[in-house]
C-alpha cells in the first residue's frame, strides 16, 4: 500500500525532506527509516479507522440503552466531585475549615451574636416573614416541578417520535458518509455494517 494514500509524504531514496541526507546517515539507513515511517503511518491510519468504528458502535449501543449525553455529563460530574472530595487537598482544606469553625464558634463575639440572633428568631415579625417566604418557596418549587415534568415528557415524546428517529438516522448516515469519505472508507451506511467491534 503506497503511503501517499494516507497522507504521508513519499520521499525518494537518498533524499531527505530538505533535499540532502542528514550527516551520518547512509542512503540505505534513510530508506529503512522511510519504510518504517511508512509502516507506522499506515498503522496510525488503521488505528484511527478502528477507533472511529468503535466510537460509532459505542454511540449506537448507548443510544439503544437510552443513555443520553446529558446523563453521561451528569455521571462525569458526579465522579469528578467524588474524586475531588477524596483528594488530599480537599481533606486538608476541610480539616482546616473545621478547626477554624470550632475556634470561631467558641469565641465570645460569636456567642453574643448567636444569643442576639436567637432573640430575633423568637420575635413575631421574624416568624411571619419566615412563614411567608416558606409559602412562596413551596409555590415556586411546585411551579418549577410542573414545568420540568412537562418539558421532560415533551422531550421524551419528541425523541421517540418516528420523525425524530428518521432525522437522527439521516444525520448519522450523513456523518458516516462524510467521515468515511475523508478517511478513504467506502460509501456504506452505518446501518449496513452492524458487526460488533
Amino acid at each position: 500500500m503506497d503511503s501517499s494514500e494516507h497522507g504521508s509524504p513519499v520521499i525518494s531514496p537518498g533524499v531527505a525532506i530538505g533535499g540532502t541526507l542528514p550527516p551520518g546517515l547512509t542512503e540505505e539507513e534513510a530508506e529503512e527509516i522511510q519504510v518504517e515511517l511508512t509502516k507506522v503511518d499506515d498503522e496510525i491510519q488503521t488505528l484511527r479507522q478502528v477507533l472511529m468504528a468503535k466510537e460509532r458502535h459505542a454511540a449506537e449501543l448507548k443510544r439503544r440503552l437510552g443513555i443520553s449525553p446529558l446523563s453521561e455529563i451528569k455521571q462525569n460530574i458526579t465522579k469528578g466531585w467524588h474524586d475531588v472530595q477524596c483528594s488530599n487537598a480537599y481533606m486538608r482544606t476541610s480539616q482546616t475549615l473545621g478547626d477554624l469553625n470550632r475556634r470561631v464558634t467558641s469565641s465570645n463575639l460569636y456567642l453574643t451574636a448567636s444569643a442576639t440572633l436567637e432573640d430575633i428568631g423568637r420575635s413575631d415579625a421574624y416568624k411571619r416573614t419566615q412563614e411567608t417566604l416558606s409559602q412562596a418557596g413551596q409555590m415556586t418549587s411546585a411551579a418549577f416541578s410542573t414545568v420540568g415534568s412537562a418539558i421532560r415528557n415533551r422531550f421524551g415524546e419528541m425523541r421517540n417520535s418516528p420523525s425524530f428517529k428518521t432525522f437522527e438516522d439521516k444525520v448519522e448516515n450523513m456523518k458516516y458518509k462524510v467521515m468515511g469519505r475523508s478517511n478513504g472508507e467506502s460509501d456504506h451506511s452505518p446501518t449496513s455494517n452492524n458487526a460488533p467491534f
